[in-house]
């Protein structure tokens, strides 16, 4: 494939990468993604009258936050399979009756094809605004990624979206490449795990991946006892508040509920009250510099957070308390706990599990990535960790990019990176190839 159709800067190529937690979506050579969406997906029945304009109408809602992505609400379907898809951060937050929430993501990898289909639909038209037959794709994939998902995601981006070239890259690799490192260990705390990926000349080794559930899903799920079961604090999403009056610090919150609100279901007032913990974990959270220990915090200052309802208070040791099962899982309550690794633990796994003279590369560029790494103290405390387990005969190094976005994001940028270099073009599977060699093309040219 000749570098001189897509290395132009005319048409760029698209890089998605998909998580758990969301999509990133943007063009190649851009410093960060063109926007975020939601791997969560609201789904309604429609209560359109059949044969109605409405049933086949699309609603746009342009006035997304920066940042977002834009909303959509499509309907798809005919008669009573008829469903709406809400699509987007703000379409997603818009109270409607009996809308649930589901993700097409299970594991870092796609679950729901025809859901996944409806975001990639949204991302052409009110992301990219572009036809997907000039783009060039190249995706991200987890690094345990089955062979038929990589091939039926191959199938689907040559026949449907008819792109003229696409190219699938695992995205510790994609990380690694974001800091500057071909070979290093990928630390990827996100959503529903925390993975070691060691990752050797731009190859992942499969059979050293070590993966813990103790990441951000976990910390939210220990938030939302903490202030429900032991704060005996009520979380009141947004969209139910009408007005509150301010109140004293701790004095129970005065609001008015809104009124006419629709009849939502559970799910998505699960949801939108989860949205309220995560920013409460993002704002209020940290991790200590050594392990916890209550005497050596008691002296700490206390944090000041006020919730949606008007609700304020301060926090203190359990600021600390609460991320550092994370280190530490003594300090996890589950009932499977003892089977679940520190953050250290995993990285010292991985690196055990492989070749002996590849340790000493390894312990010297222990890259971090990952949403959940942005927890304050996160990258500090795991330094410390790893720098006393770390044998005396190998140098260690923890790699992180200083900003939050750069960190969140490592993975896109790493593929933005990558699809703009003029070496990569000749990588890339052409729509040629594929016609030849069909969708197993992918398992050859795409380690």
């Amino acid at each position: 494939m000749s570098g001189g159709v897509y290395g132009g800067d005319e048409v760029g190529a698209l890089v998605f990468d998909p998580g758990q937690f969301s999509l990133r979506v943007g063009y190649a050579g851009e410093d960060s993604p063109k926007s975020e969406i939601p791997s969560t997906v609201g789904v309604s029945p429609n209560d359109a009258p059949s044969g109605s304009a409405s049933a086949h109408a699309m609603e746009t809602d342009s006035n997304a936050t920066a940042g977002a992505t834009t909303a959509t609400s499509q309907q798809i379907g005919a008669g009573p399979q008829e469903k709406n898809f809400h699509l987007g951060v703000v379409a997603l937050a818009a109270a409607r009756k009996a809308k649930e929430t589901m993700s097409y993501v299970r594991d870092g990898m796609i679950e729901d094809w025809d859901v996944f289909e409806k975001v990639l639909d949204h991302a052409y038209k009110n992301v990219i605004q572009s036809e997907a037959e000039l783009h060039p794709v190249l995706f991200s994939e987890a690094p345990w990624n089955q062979r038929a998902k990589r091939e039926k995601l191959t199938e689907l981006l040559f026949e449907k979206y008819q792109v003229p070239a696409f190219f699938l890259v695992k995205n510790a690799v994609l990380a690694a490449f974001a800091n500057g490192r071909s070979t290093g260990l990928v630390v990827d705390s996100g959503a529903t795990y925390t993975a070691a990926v060691p990752v050797h000349e731009g190859f992942v080794l499969q059979n050293a991946i070590v993966k813990s559930p103790l990441a951000g899903d976990y910390v939210t799920h220990q938030c939302l006892n903490f202030l429900e079961q032991e704060k005996k604090i009520e979380i009141v999403p947004p969209y139910m508040i009408g007005g509150k009056e301010e109140v004293k610090m701790g004095d129970p919150p005065k609001w008015t509920r809104r009124s006419n609100l629709p009849e939502v279901t559970q799910s998505w007032h699960n949801y939108m009250k989860r949205q309220v913990v995560q920013d409460f974990q993002s704002s209020v959270l940290q991790v200590s510099d050594a392990p916890y220990d209550e005497d050596s915090l008691s002296t700490i200052l206390h944090y000041p957070y006020e919730f949606p309802n008007g609700y304020n208070n301060e926090y203190g040791m359990e600021r600390f308390r609460i991320p550092e099962a994370l280190f530490d899982p003594a300090y996890n309550k589950s009932p499977n706990a003892h089977s679940m690794m520190s953050v250290s633990h995993v990285v010292t796994t991985s690196v055990g599990m492989c070749d002996i003279d590849l340790r000493p590369a390894l312990y010297g560029s222990v890259v971090v990535t990952g949403g959940n790494t942005l927890l304050q103290g996160f990258n500090e405390r795991l330094n410390r960790d790893l720098s006393v387990k770390t044998p005396t005969n190998m140098r260690f190094k923890l790699i992180a990019a200083n900003g939050p976005q750069e960190r969140r994001f490592g993975s896109w940028i790493g593929g933005s990176i990558l699809a703009s270099l003029g070496s990569f073009q000749q990588m890339w599977i052409s729509k040629q190839e594929y016609e030849e060699s069909g969708k197993s093309q992918v398992d050859r040219k795409c380690p």
